[in-house]
Parts: C-alpha cells; sequence; structure tokens
C-alpha cells in the first residue's frame, strides 16, 4: 500500500453537506487549504490547532459553495489561490493537468477531471485523492449544470477508476453512506462507475 507523506483532515463546512479539506506534511507544517466553503472558520481554526501555515488556497472547481470562504481565507492567512483557468480564471496561481505542487516531504498531483465543470480538479497523493464534486461514496456529479458534460464527466471517472484500488478517496459533499471511501470501495459499489460503457453511463447519469 502506497503511504503519503501529506496529511488530510475533513472539515464539514455548511448546509449543502460540503467539505472542505486542510492537506498538509506533518514533518515542515506546510499546508493547503481545499474548498473552505460555508465554514472558512474551521478550516481556519483546524490549522492554526495544528499549527499549519496555509501558503496555498485550491479550489476544485468554481461552484459557490466550494469557494465561498474563499475571501476569509486569503485574508487571514495571506495564502494564494488556486485552480484551474477554465474554472479560476482570476486565480493567482493557475493549476493544470500534471502540475505538481510541493507540500513538504511531499507532493501533490494535479488531475484536470472534467465534466461537472470545465475546469475541475482533482488533488492526487500517493494513497489519497481529494475528487471535489467529480466523484462521491457510491455517487458522482452532475453533468447538467452550465459547463457540464456528461461524456467528459464519464472519461475522468474512468480515469479516476484507474487509480490504485487502496486510494482514499475524500469527496467534495458527504452524499454517501460513509464520509471517506477507497477507489477499491467505489469500483465494486458505485453504479456509476460500474456502467459497461459511455451508452450505459449517459442513460444512468441522466435518467
Amino acid at each position: 500500500m502506497a503511504v503519503s507523506e501529506l496529511k488530510v483532515v475533513q472539515i464539514a463546512a455548511g448546509e449543502m453537506a460540503n467539505f472542505s479539506y486542510l492537506i498538509y506534511c506533518s514533518a515542515t507544517l506546510e499546508g493547503v487549504a481545499v474548498d473552505p466553503s460555508f465554514a472558512p472558520e474551521a478550516l481556519l481554526e483546524q490549522a492554526r490547532q495544528l499549527g499549519v501555515k496555509l501558503e496555498l488556497l485550491i479550489n476544485t472547481h468554481s461552484h459557490r459553495d466550494h469557494g465561498a470562504g474563499n475571501g476569509k481565507v486569503l485574508s487571514a492567512t495571506g495564502a494564494k489561490l488556486a485552480g484551474h483557468p477554465l474554472d479560476l480564471p482570476s486565480a493567482d496561481l493557475f493549476l493544470e493537468e500534471g502540475n505538481r505542487i510541493p507540500l513538504g516531504d511531499g507532493t501533490i498531483k494535479v488531475l484536470h477531471t472534467p465534466g461537472h465543470t470545465p475546469g475541475s480538479i482533482c488533488l492526487h497523493a500517493p494513497g489519497l485523492v481529494v475528487t471535489g464534486d467529480t466523484l462521491f461514496v457510491t455517487r458522482v456529479g452532475r453533468a447538467d449544470l452550465p459547463g457540464g458534460d456528461v461524456r467528459e464527466l464519464y472519461r475522468s471517472l474512468r480515469r479516476l477508476a484507474g487509480l490504485p484500488p487502496e486510494t482514499r478517496v475524500f469527496p467534495g459533499h458527504d452524499y454517501g453512506p460513509r464520509p471517506v471511501s477507497t477507489i477499491a470501495f467505489e469500483r465494486e459499489h458505485n453504479p456509476y462507475l460500474r456502467c459497461p460503457d459511455l451508452d450505459s453511463f449517459i442513460q444512468l447519469r441522466q435518467g
């Protein structure tokens, strides 16, 4: 089993069952915040308690329920805002496919996973992936909102399904039977990942 040098703290973040995340290196206490949503104070408090210095605030995509707390986190920490240019064209740092974010003794790899939005990204490190609204526990993101594309979503999900089976899945919402999953569990229990082809996926997702 791959062991990440990075730690992940999952934080309940508001009335839409959002999760925000603190990802940090336990050796150096360098960290990034992800999707502060409607509870930026909770994320900031977690960072304070752990002694983590936030250098970067990452949005997995541009929907308001994920970025509503951006301003408070940025003003409190001096962090830079990062995201994919298709979703966050005014970000301080653009994150695109294959970019690597050094974080103490670990590294976060950026996966461009369009479908829910054109600029949706997932954050992958050994043993873990933060999936935003692309993949939930036993569910997947919508593709019928502005900018959504069900075919792109299918391709992005197939890519995530190809990650090592022990990879822990940290989703953007608490929509499933448990807050954290694994790729192996999703392959077995997520009906969208079990679709044998694109046509069946489209029928299920748009049904």
